[in-house]
C-alpha cells in the first residue's frame, strides 16, 4: 500500500508539473502577444512611422512599457525589419534578427520561438497598419526562454516540495492506518481474516443448536440455519427487528443486566426451547447485544428417554441373570442334601418352561432385538412372580432398517412394563404378548389381567405427566414416550379396556417408512 501511494505521489506530481510548465509558457506567450497588439494599435507608434526619426518617439515609450510589464525585448520595426526600438540601443537602427517576421507583415498576429539578438525567447507578433490599412511595420514582443525556464524550475521544486511534504504525511498516515487497523483485526492479515470468515461460516451453519445475534436496538445481525428451521423463518432476517420472531423480552433483560443465563427453559409458539444466552461487550466492557444458542427441548427429552429406556433394558437383564442365579444356588443346595430327585424334577420343570418359552422366542421370532428384549423382560416377570407368556402363535421375520432397538425399547419395553405395574396387585399376575407381520404391519399385542382402565382415562393415558398411580417417583412418561416413538415411525397404538377384565393395548407399524 505505502510503495502504491508513493508511486501515486510521483505521477500526480510529474502531470502537475507539465501541466505547470506548459501553462507558464502559454501565459507567457498569450502575455507577449497582447502587448505587440496593443503597441501596433497607439496612435502615437503609428504617427511615429511618418517622421523623419520614428525612433525617437517609439524607443522612450516601448522601453517604459517593458519595464512596467517584465518583458525581455519590445522591438518595433519597419517592413524591412530595422529596428526603432531595441532594450539595448546600439541595436537601434539594425535589421531584426530571428526569421519569424514574415507572417506578421502577411497581416497575422501570432506566437513564435525564435532566436534573436538576446538568446532564444518566446515572441508576441503583431503587424502595424496605417491609417490607409497599409502594413507599415511590426511589433515583437518577447521572452526569454531561460527566464521562463527558471519560473517554470521553480514552481516545480514548490511542487516537489509539496509533493515530499504529501509523501512523508501519507507514510505516517499509512503506519497509523496500518496499525490502528491491525490493532482492530488482532493482528490477523487478511488472507487469515478470509479464512477464519469461512471457517465460522462452516461452524455457524453446521452446529444443530440455533444460534442468534442482536444489536443493542434489537436489530438481529446473524441468524443460523437450524435457528431459522426451529422457529420457521425463511429467507434473510438480517438489520429485523427480533421481537415477534423469539422471546425478545429475555434478550433485553440480559442487555439490561449484563449477565449470561444458561439453561433457561421457554416456552414459543406450542414448543419448548431451551435457551443459552449470553451478553456482547466491546472492548471498553459496554454492552452492545446479545448472542442466544437454543434447541429444541423435545430433542433433548428424547436422548434423555431413550437413555432411560437402555438403562431399563440392562436391568431388565440384571433381573435375568439375578433369577438364574438364585436358581442355580437352589439347585447346588438339593444336590448337597442329597435331594436328587427333587433336582431332577425341577430342572425338568425350568427346562420345560424356558423350551416352551423360547421356542417361541427363538423359533418364531427371528428379529434378535426383539429376542433380546423378551428375554429380559421375561426374567424380570419370572422375579416379580408374573406369568407372562408368549402366544404361541406369534411369528415374526427381521424388522426393517427404519425401526431401530432404541424405537423398540421405548415401545415394547414401556408397554409391558405397564402391563406389568397393572396386574402387580393381582391374585394371578398375568400378561400376554401377541407378535406377528403377517400383512401389511407389524402387529404388537399386550393383553393384561389387571384392574382395567375407566373409559374417561383412555383418552389422557399418552399425555406427558399423567399418572394412575401414586408415590412420589416421578411417572407418566412411560406411554408418552411409547406414543411419541409411535408415531415417529408413522404408526399407531389402541387401548381396548373394561374396569375388572384387563387391558390390551396393540400397536401396529407399517412395514415401509412412508406410513400406511
Amino acid at each position: 500500500m505505502l510503495l502504491f501511494g508513493f508511486f501515486l505521489i510521483v505521477l500526480l506530481t510529474g502531470y502537475f508539473s507539465y501541466k505547470e510548465s506548459n501553462q507558464i509558457e502559454e501565459n507567457r506567450g498569450r502575455l507577449a502577444l497582447e502587448l505587440a497588439k496593443s503597441l501596433s494599435f497607439m496612435p502615437s507608434v503609428i504617427e511615429a512611422f511618418d517622421t523623419d526619426d520614428p525612433a525617437k518617439t517609439i524607443q522612450p515609450l516601448a522601453e517604459k512599457i517593458r519595464k512596467s510589464t517584465g518583458a525581455e525585448f519590445i522591438v518595433v520595426g519597419n517592413r524591412q525589419g530595422i529596428r526603432y526600438s531595441h532594450p539595448v540601443p546600439s541595436e537601434i537602427g539594425k535589421k531584426m534578427k530571428g526569421g519569424d517576421n514574415k507572417r506578421a507583415l502577411q497581416g497575422k498576429y501570432y506566437v513564435s520561438r525564435a532566436k534573436g539578438s538576446l538568446g532564444p525567447s518566446l515572441r508576441g507578433k503583431a503587424p502595424i497598419y496605417n491609417k490607409q490599412g497599409e502594413i507599415i511595420g511590426l511589433v515583437s514582443v518577447g521572452f526569454l526562454l531561460e527566464d521562463i525556464n527558471e519560473q517554470i524550475t521553480n514552481n516545480l521544486q514548490k511542487v516537489l516540495v509539496v509533493s515530499f511534504l504529501a509523501l512523508i504525511v501519507s507514510i505516517i498516515g499509512s503506519f497509523m492506518l496500518s496499525r490502528n487497523i491491525r490493532k482492530d483485526t488482532m493482528g490477523l492479515e487478511p488472507y487469515e481474516i478470509a479464512a477464519l470468515y469461512k471457517e465460522k461460516n462452516a461452524v455457524y451453519h453446521s452446529v444443530k443448536e440455533g444460534i442468534l445475534a442482536i444489536k443493542k436496538d434489537g436489530r438481529i445481525t446473524n441468524m443460523n440455519q437450524p435457528a431459522k428451521r426451529l422457529l420457521n423463518i425463511e429467507g434473510s432476517v438480517r438489520n429485523m427487528k427480533v421481537d415477534g420472531l423469539f422471546p425478545s423480552d429475555y434478550l433485553y433483560e440480559v442487555m439490561q443486566h449484563g449477565s449470561p443465563e444458561p439453561d433457561k427453559e421457554m416456552y414459543w409458539k406450542g414448543q419448548t426451547v431451551i435457551v443459552n444466552c449470553t451478553p456482547l461487550r466491546n472492548e471498553s466492557g459496554e454492552i452492545t447485544g446479545v448472542v442466544a444458542s437454543f434447541r429444541d427441548k423435545t430433542e433433548i427429552e428424547q436422548m434423555v428417554n431413550t437413555l432411560s429406556e437402555v438403562k431399563q433394558y440392562s436391568d431388565d437383564l440384571r433381573s435375568q441373570t439375578h433369577e438364574y442365579t438364585n436358581k442355580l444356588y437352589v439347585l447346588y443346595g438339593l444336590l448337597q442334601l442329597g435331594e436328587y430327585e427333587e433336582a431332577i424334577d425341577m430342572i425338568k420343570n425350568e427346562t420345560t418352561l424356558l423350551q416352551l418359552q423360547h421356542s417361541v422366542v427363538f423359533r418364531q421370532i427371528q428379529d434378535t432385538k426383539i429376542q433380546a428384549i423378551l428375554l429380559g423382560k421375561l426374567a424380570k416377570a419370572s422375579e416379580k412372580k408374573i406369568q407372562f407368556e408368549i402366544a404361541p402363535d406369534s411369528t415374526l421375520e427381521v424388522l426393517p432398517q427404519h425401526i431401530k432397538l432404541s424405537n423398540l425399547i421405548v415401545i415394547l419395553g414401556n408397554i409391558i412394563d405397564n402391563a406389568f405395574d397393572a396386574v402387580s396387585g393381582m391374585e394371578s399376575p398375568a400378561v400376554k404378548l401377541f407378535v406377528t407381520d403377517i400383512g401389511s404391519d407389524i402387529i404388537f399385542e399386550v393383553e393384561d389381567n389387571g384392574t382395567g382402565i375407566g373409559e374417561k382415562e383412555i383418552p389422557q393415558l399418552f399425555n406427558r405427566g399423567y399418572t394412575s398411580k401414586t408415590g412420589s417417583k416421578p411417572r407418566g412418561y412411560g406411554l408418552a414416550n411409547a406414543d411419541e416413538a409411535v408415531k415417529e415411525l408413522n404408526g399407531i397404538i389402541e387401548v381396548h379396556s373394561q374396569p375388572e377384565n384387563g387391558t390390551v393395548f396393540t400397536v401396529y407399524l407399517p412395514k415401509n417408512n412412508q406410513g400406511s
